[in-house]
């Protein structure tokens, strides 16, 4: 089957609307351009976001039904509750963007990993500017979980995560949500919906109807003050 496919010939290029995306294979919008800042953030803000093997070109996606969480409807399960009580983890906010992106790409194989070298480098060229941010979750000094992704406006949108210990990087997300609805974040964009991501209290959004909440939510900011690194204290649920 032919798949026909707008290619982004050059930075300038700019992506069609997503409404055109294809429903075979559901999403898949453009290939090519680059991964600036620029087309990034631009990407993001619409909608939109890269997905690709080392072997592609760069695919740019907006599925038909997005994976959205309200940060304040994360749902912990009570062996979570349990594991962050009887832990010692210490969790933080941006101290570790950097190593957090490359554990979330060395901790899968290269067969399954989409963070590829260059996808690497263009977020770290996003923390310089304020757009990338990390949580990050300590055993002592060791880095066991965490997660990344992009801030556009009120909207977190989640790019990857990873786990070096039991339960880590679900402990760095229940702090994301918490910390992000302290703040005034509004929903956590996950992507691609699965039944753990629902297990967590994660809804499906028709794209139609996350293109037009995005777009009501990225024309506001939280104060760079808020963002800056520090450590989280635990979500007050985990009390209970």
């Amino acid at each position: 089957m032919t798949i026909h496919l707008p290619y982004l010939e050059n930075p300038n290029t700019p992506f069609p609307a997503v409404e055109t995306a294809l429903s075979d294979p559901d999403g898949l919008l453009a290939f090519g351009g680059d991964l600036s800042p620029i087309r990034l953030l631009s990407a993001y803000q619409n909608g939109i976001f890269p997905w690709y093997s080392h072997d592609d070109p760069i695919l740019w996606w907006s599925p038909s039904k997005r994976a959205i969480l309200k940060p304040s409807e994360f749902t912990p399960s009570k062996s979570l509750k349990k594991c962050l009580r009887q832990s010692n983890y210490q969790v933080s906010l941006n101290k570790a963007t950097k190593e957090v992106i490359e554990l979330c790409a060395s901790t899968r194989s290269a067969e399954e990993t989409w963070i590829t070298t260059e996808m690497q480098q263009a977020y770290i060229d996003l923390i310089k500017l304020g757009h990338c941010h990390s949580i990050e979750v300590w055993d002592g000094e060791q880095l066991v979980g965490g997660l990344y992704g992009l801030l556009i406006g009120k909207v977190f949108c989640g790019e990857s995560m990873f786990s070096l210990q039991t339960n880590t990087s679900k402990i760095a997300f229940w702090h994301l949500c918490y910390y992000f609805d302290s703040i005034g974040g509004k929903l956590i964009d996950c992507q691609l919906e699965n039944a753990h991501l629902i297990s967590l209290g994660v809804n499906i959004f028709e794209r139609s109807v996350f293109i037009q909440t995005l777009q009501q939510l990225t024309t506001k900011t939280i104060e760079r003050d808020l963002l800056s690194p520090r450590t989280l204290h635990a979500p007050t649920a985990a009390k209970e």
